[in-house]
Parts: structure tokens; sequence; C-alpha cells
């Protein structure tokens, strides 16, 4: 467990890149630690500043004690526009100096062994709620206001070195939400990370549990693997470990028929090539 000291070069790092919506996180955090509620930037927005990669508009992404009716109370006044679709699972978004935020209560989220919609309960730490994320790269937080940035799962090194993990056992978290299995390859595919061995043996025996997520939340994943960058290596990740046997068994079952125009390829290797050739023609 590592708490990142105010001075260390990553969360330096973090400041600078997040330093156009300094003034936001400041006068974000003074109002909620102000009423008396912890709050911090988390996910994808603190992993994107320590990869030097924070867009113009990033989504922002904040967890608090605060319960929802709590969060909007405290953000009255501050935000311009404010919605409650997410409120039933504990998110408030809200349009603040002109960033699109989402604001979502401490929660443990699971599935139901049969169910296909997450269980949601509020949590109470800050620390349990980065221990439910679904890798370490994506757990670490920046307390506000003080900008102070929270490690517990050594993300920064699994960082460095591209690797996907997960806080505890790989086998529960992508039991408790098999959807993760999907994220992985995502990652692979869009930001050129590799999985660790307890993830890929993971991905293997958690396979089949993939079928109790909706068809939309599968689809909408699986799209964003074939927009990445590298959608292949994705891919044949999500084919390799079997999921594309619960999901697309198409795919696979390539691998079995010959190209009748190719004969020195299978058809799932000459499709695999040509979702490469197309790429490089986008990127040219």
């Amino acid at each position: 467990m590592t708490l990142l000291c105010v001075s260390t070069p990553h969360e330096l790092r973090v400041i600078a890149q997040l330093a156009p919506i300094s003034g936001l996180l400041t006068e974000l955090g003074g109002r909620f630690t102000g009423a008396g509620y912890q709050i911090a930037l988390v996910g994808g927005p603190v992993r994107d500043a320590l990869l030097g990669r924070v867009g113009s508009t990033p989504d922002l992404d904040f967890t608090t004690d605060a319960r929802p009716e709590a969060i909007i109370e405290v953000i009255e006044g501050l935000a311009t526009a404010i919605w409650d679709v997410g409120i039933a699972f504990g998110t408030v978004g809200a349009r603040i100096q002109g960033q699109e935020c989402e604001i979502t209560t401490y929660r443990t989220e699971h599935y139901d062994r049969d169910s296909r919609k997450p269980a949601v309960d509020f949590g109470d730490t800050l620390e349990g709620d980065l221990g439910r994320r679904d890798f370490t790269v994506n757990a670490f937080a920046l307390r506000l206001p003080e900008m102070q940035l929270v490690d517990l799962f050594d993300g920064a090194t699994d960082l460095e070195n591209y690797l996907l993990r997960t806080p505890g056992r790989a086998q529960d978290s992508f039991d408790d939400d098999p959807l993760r299995i999907m994220r992985a390859a995502r990652f692979v595919s869009q930001l050129g990370f590799r999985v660790s061995d307890d993830v890929l043996q993971a991905m293997h025996e958690q396979a089949e549990r993939i079928t109790i997520v909706s068809a939309e939340r599968v689809r909408e994943e699986f799209m964003k693997i074939l927009m990445a960058a590298d959608p292949r290596t994705g891919l044949e990740l999500l084919v390799d470990t079997g999921v594309t046997d619960w999901i697309l068994p198409e795919l696979p079952a390539l691998r079995l028929t010959e190209d009748e125009h190719h004969r020195h390829k299978d058809v799932y290797e000459h499709s695999m090539t040509v979702l490469e050739q197309a790429i490089e023609l986008e990127t040219v």
C-alpha cells in the first residue's frame, strides 16, 4: 500500500497535467470539505495525467463519501447544470466551469450469480472504493483540495510497465463484474497494455461468465476495441481466452475455414490482416 507524498514526481506530473482545470478541482474540493465531506478525482483522468495524455476536455470522475442528495446540495450554485439519471447508482452528473463531471458516492458493486444488472451498495471509505476498481492503473485517486495522489495498489509501477493487474484476485474481480474481461481487451487495444499472468488465467476461467452481462454493454466494449489503435491484439486476447466462444463464436470459427483465394491463410488470419491494413490506411 502506497500513499504518495506531495513531493513525488508522479504527483507533480499529475498536478502539471491537470493545471488547466486546477481552479475547478480546488473549488470543488473546497466545497465538499467545507461541507464536511471527502472528495477525490479518480480513475481515467488521473491515469491519463500520469501518462501525459490528458485531453483538452477530459471526462472528470469524482468519488465522495457524500450521498447523492448531499452531492446535489453541495454543487448547487457551482454547477450550471445537474442531471440525476444515474442517481440510483450513486452518480450525479454536472457541468462545472464548462466541464462535464460525474460525482459518485463511494460504493461496492457486484453481479448476482444469475443477474445481468450490477447490485450497488454505498461504501464508507476511499480505500474501499478504490479496491473495487477494475485494474490497478484505474485505481488512482487525487484527494481534493490538497491534490494528494493516492496509489494503494502500486498502479504507478504497473502503468510504467504497461501491465494490467487487478487490485485483488483477478478471479474474484471478473466474477464480481464479468464486463471487466472485455475492458481488459479494450485497454490492450487502446493503450498498448499487456495482461498479467493471473489476469490471463482468470479470463480463461471466467469466460463463460460474460454471458450474464447485457448484450448492449458487451457490444459497447466490443465496438471500442474495434475502434482502438490496435484492435487485433485485443481481439486475439478474447479469442485465445475463449471469451468470443460465448459472445461471437463466428470469430474463432474462422480459424477452421480456409480462405479459397489465399490458401496459405485461414479466414481468421486473413480477416485480421485486412483489419490491420484498413487501420493503416486510416492513419496515413
